[in-house]
């Protein structure tokens, strides 16, 4: 074991602790408004404390500060575009939202095109998110390796098994009040790595800022070279970012559930741009963080484990850090894993239930119970893919959800911009964007940091040509009963 018994114990008692409160939130429950959006009860702050927790992963934390290790600070590009979606979404979509009495996001398209589009919808959304999940919580399997020096199986199982407790018990207000406190903990936790890292560094930030130059510029943002087989510039950040945030956060069912959670429409307008100015910096954190790192292993011996980036952060707080704190931030990434995945299994469990297995005339008692069924169901789907390895965490996990979210934002897009828009054309425009993307995946050398904005327009034309010729096929058809 690489860490001490007092780290190890502060693992523990926070990882019971934080099973335990969110069980108890199963108390009051009657129905499925209050399983799957906690009752509307919760607070803007605390809907965007989980916004932020959700949007923040295991990937997010280990990943991130390995990137700019390995390069610079140009993924803060993109969190760029992350700042103009919001913006855009609390004008064009979250409005809708509450037009109704939804529950998914994909009932919004039920409403507009009809029961096929939102069924075509929900089944890519269940596909994906549980792959991405699938991703995030292998990413766990990394820290522990390195923390506890052995396999990665163990710690996925002992962790897919406790965040499904308290899911299956707790329901969408346990979600949000665990991300609360999980939040809470990972910040503290990070700020507390970079004042150890300032405090360790000979010389501080000026060496800091002389090293990061003289190793290339790493301390660079900006990069406003156009190219589409680039990552990280500054137009594919705003561009790339903005695409991919509307839709990660507008028609996916794991951040929409939590907008529609909200007490009411300024609530959740409020809650999705504070988290953006959270999400900015912290970002520019853990981006620091990274940089930090490489000054940090020119001075002192920090190896990486297995030429592996993404487990520098984690060894320098096994091996750097004094005993107490090295628990309660490895504590901190266990609780953000925890948070994903029960945000996940929640999402999950109410787009099965919702878009794919309503059944007419079930009381609110017997759907809260098939409910937690569906709950269990996909907790055991998501601890198997976390066994899966995967590669670079980050990168993996957002070019997954890149895939498809462009279809799926074009759909959405095509149903609120295009008033002739129909099902049929909806449909066509979404199957071949699907098509589109992944075919741009396998056959160029696109960045992925472009695949929704190109996914969105593809499906957005082709839908709205397709409705077209579709609309006239119709008119055909009815012209000659109705002369």
């Amino acid at each position: 074991m690489q860490i001490s018994l007092i780290d190890l114990a502060i693992v523990i008692v926070y990882l019971v602790g934080v099973t335990l409160f969110g069980a108890h939130f199963r108390r009051g429950q009657q129905n499925l408004r209050d399983y799957f959006l906690g009752g509307r009860t919760a607070p803007w702050w605390a809907i965007a404390c989980s916004i932020v927790a959700t949007e923040t992963s295991t990937l997010t934390i280990i990943g991130t500060p390995g990137i700019a290790f390995a390069g610079n600070l140009g993924f803060l590009q993109l969190v760029i575009g992350y700042l103009v979606a919001r913006v855009i979404l609390c004008v064009v979509l979250v409005p809708q939202y509450f037009q109704g009495e939804f529950y998914t996001a994909y009932q919004l398209l039920e409403k507009r095109f009809g029961t096929r589009m939102k069924s075509a919808a929900a089944v890519i959304f269940l596909g994906t998110r549980a792959l991405a999940e699938g991703v995030r919580i292998s990413a766990i399997g990394k820290v522990v390796s390195v923390a506890f020096g052995t396999g990665e199986t163990l710690s996925i199982v002992i962790i897919a098994t406790l965040t499904l407790f308290y899911t299956f018990e707790g329901g969408m207000r346990a979600v949000i009040w665990t991300d609360v406190l999980q939040f809470a903990l990972y910040i503290s936790g990070s700020v507390a790595a970079f004042l150890l890292l300032f405090h360790k560094i000979p010389g501080g930030w000026p060496t800091v800022t002389q090293a990061a130059a003289a190793a290339g510029g790493k301390l660079t943002v900006f990069d406003f070279a156009f190219s589409l087989t680039k990552s990280y510039t500054f137009w594919s950040g705003l561009l790339g970012g903005t695409f991919l945030t509307m839709a990660s956060h507008g028609t996916d069912q794991t951040m929409v559930q939590r907008l529609l959670a909200s007490r009411n429409e300024r609530d959740s307008k409020i809650a999705l741009l504070a988290s953006g100015v959270i999400i900015f910096a912290q970002f520019a954190l853990f981006l620091v963080l990274g940089v930090m790192l490489f000054v940090y292993a020119q001075h002192f011996a920090l190896t990486i484990p297995g030429g592996d980036a993404d487990k520098i952060y984690p060894q320098f707080i096994v091996h750097s850090m004094p005993v107490g704190l090295a628990g309660i931030i490895l504590a901190s990434i266990f609780a953000i894993a925890m948070s994903n995945a029960s945000g996940s299994l929640n999402s999950l469990a109410s787009s099965s239930i919702i878009d794919l297995g309503a059944r007419r005339g079930e009381s609110g008692a017997q759907s809260l119970v098939r409910s937690r069924k569906l709950t269990l169901v996909w907790g055991i789907v998501l601890g198997v893919l976390g066994l899966v390895h995967w590669g670079p965490v980050l990168v993996a996990g957002l070019t997954i959800g890149s895939i498809t979210y462009g279809a799926t934002l074009g759909v959405f897009l095509l149903g609120t911009w295009n008033r002739r828009a129909n099902e049929t054309g909806a449909l066509i425009g979404f199957v071949v964007g699907l098509a589109a993307m992944i075919a741009i995946k396998f056959l160029t050398p696109l960045a992925w940091t472009w695949y929704v904005l190109v996914g969105t327009v593809i499906t957005f034309v082709v839908g709205s040509l397709a409705s077209i010729f579709a609309g006239r096929k119709s008119a055909e058809v009815v012209a000659p009963l109705t002369s």
